[in-house]
């Protein structure tokens, strides 16, 4: 009885009652061996919370404990509005620390900072999406496309697009990805890159292939450099840097440019491979 949250002198008390039979506080105190003074309290609350019934008779009152699977969905109960008066607290009380957190980051980052995320887990991906959300008119992103790659409507993209962002892109054009065929991930091919990058210009994204081995870097806004060191055996052992700093930038957005004119349209990469 302790053990789901009863004291003892009313795990003692409930177990007298569970006898089944109508008793009085007397009649309960001493068959439980506590002092009967004690015990109205623990019969009043048992009594509000719907564990036993009073009943009155001409002489005395007396108490009989009521179907203890009765007992046992009330307690469940209890315990339910308690677990969620405590998430409610605890969601609360996170967003007060969650303002707090944030205001002195933003106070601590101030105009030039730089952030070290090491390996790849569910921090880096929050950081990735944090990165790109925080975003207000402007991204230029080199990468190679990886992993499986589909049809799905890039959501992001087309609400930045949408309100007057500009998205420019450089892919390498490499075949390292998979693609859905036959409802089976399958290795891509020519056709693939292409279909994809087509997909990509219809969301509003402006982009060029390369042949050359770019940097996997995003610059936000002028301003922010979302730069990854890929471990290429291991992705535990990648490394992430977000540079806050407006002349470091600048220097990738002068790096962004040099691959852009050196690298080609989807059209031209269709008319070399055929």
């Amino acid at each position: 009885m302790k053990s789901i949250g009863f004291k003892e002198y009313e795990a003692k008390t409930l177990l007298v009652l569970l006898k089944g039979i109508p008793m009085s506080a007397s009649e309960i105190a001493k068959e439980a061996k506590l002092i009967r003074n004690s015990i109205y309290d623990t019969l009043k609350s048992f009594a509000e919370k719907g564990y036993c019934n009073e009943i009155e008779t001409s002489t005395v009152l007396k108490y009989q404990i009521i179907d203890p699977r009765i007992i046992s969905d009330k307690i469940k109960h209890e315990y339910n509005e308690a677990a969620k008066n405590r998430i409610t607290t605890l969601e609360d009380t996170f967003e007060n620390i969650n303002d707090i957190f944030t205001k002195k980051k933003i106070e601590e980052d101030g105009p030039e900072s730089i952030e070290l995320i090491r390996g790849f887990n569910r921090h880096r991906s929050v950081k990735y999406m944090e990165f790109f959300n925080k975003a207000e008119f402007e991204i230029l992103a080199m990468s190679r496309l990886r992993g499986l790659v589909t049809d799905e409507i890039n959501e992001f993209t087309k609400n930045f697009t949408a309100k007057g962002g500009k998205i420019k892109s450089i892919y390498i054009a490499g075949l390292d990805f998979k693609v859905f065929r036959d409802g089976k991930p399958v290795a891509a091919e020519s056709d693939d890159l292409v279909r994809v990058c087509r997909m990509f210009e219809s969301f509003g994204e402006e982009l060029r292939l390369t042949y050359i081995d770019i940097p996997n870097l995003i610059i936000a806004d002028k301003k922010r450099v979302f730069l990854n060191i890929s471990g290429k055996k291991n992705r535990k052992d990648q490394t992430d840097l977000i540079i806050h700093n407006e002349n470091y930038a600048k220097n990738m957005i002068d790096l962004f440019n040099q691959y852009w004119v050196n690298s080609f349209t989807i059209g031209e990469y269709e008319h070399g491979n055929k």
